[in-house]
């Protein structure tokens, strides 16, 4: 059995067409669907409920996607939240991830491309950790049995996607990695060309790995890629 089969998922959308639309194909994908239709109603299951996935729709009635968001996060639960919205701007994109969700997925959008995500979400939440293993450059560590990272001893609290990010820049430090490579090892599919997803997700990483930290390791080499690096 796949790994990303029978999960238990928490739909949050206010429009009862998308939701019973969503409810049905994740069904008939094999997982167990949930609905809540406002922002309240949503915050409450996720927080006090158990699940291995959260869709999570932006605008909501009563409280937003982006609170509910940041509210399952300050409750302590890591399950991993896809949000979805008809809002694309890259400052709506960054509003979502930093508030703690794991990808963004803009309506409309092909199912396919939906069931992509889940997938990729699941098998990165389910994956059993390794054995103790440390991945250190220049003062930042990362504790791969622990899914922990630290900079200087200080911890540094990340996101599921943040962190799978930031260990793909730790086992290839020092090597220029093109969008492309990012989007395909991180979130294991491609993006369209017209995204800015990894730059989104690159932008709130440098704000927790470098922003109150000397060297700078997280770089953008224009027209091809990012390196992780103590040089500039």
């Amino acid at each position: 059995m796949s790994i990303d089969l029978n999960m238990r998922i928490l739909v949050v959308e206010d429009e009862p067409k998308v939701a019973a639309f969503l409810k049905q194909g994740l069904e008939e994908s094999g997982h167990q669907v949930i609905s809540a239709y406002d922002g309240p109603s949503g915050r409450r299951l996720a927080t006090e409920g158990t699940f291995d996935l959260v869709v999570l729709d932006v605008l909501l009635p009563g409280i937003n996607g982006v609170e509910v968001c940041r509210a399952i996060r300050q409750a302590g639960s890591l399950t991993p939240i896809l949000m979805l919205t008809a809002l694309g701007t890259t400052d709506d994109k960054v509003a979502g991830l930093d508030a703690g969700a794991d990808d963004y997925l803009v309506k409309p959008f092909e199912f396919q491309e939906l069931l992509a995500r889940v997938r990729s979400l699941s098998r990165r939440s389910l994956t059993p950790p390794e054995a103790s293993e440390t991945l250190s450059y220049a003062g930042l560590e990362l504790d791969l049995s622990k899914k922990e990272a630290t900079r200087n001893g200080q911890r540094i609290q990340l996101t599921a996607k943040e962190y799978a990010l930031l260990e793909f820049f730790m086992r290839n430090p020092e090597r220029l990695l093109s969008r492309a490579l990012i989007s395909e090892r991180v979130w294991d599919i491609d993006f369209d060309t017209g995204t800015n997803v990894v730059e989104a997700y690159i932008k709130l990483l440098r704000k927790k790995v470098d922003r109150d930290f000397e060297p700078k390791l997280i770089h953008n080499r224009v027209g091809m890629g990012y390196i992780l690096t103590d040089r500039p």
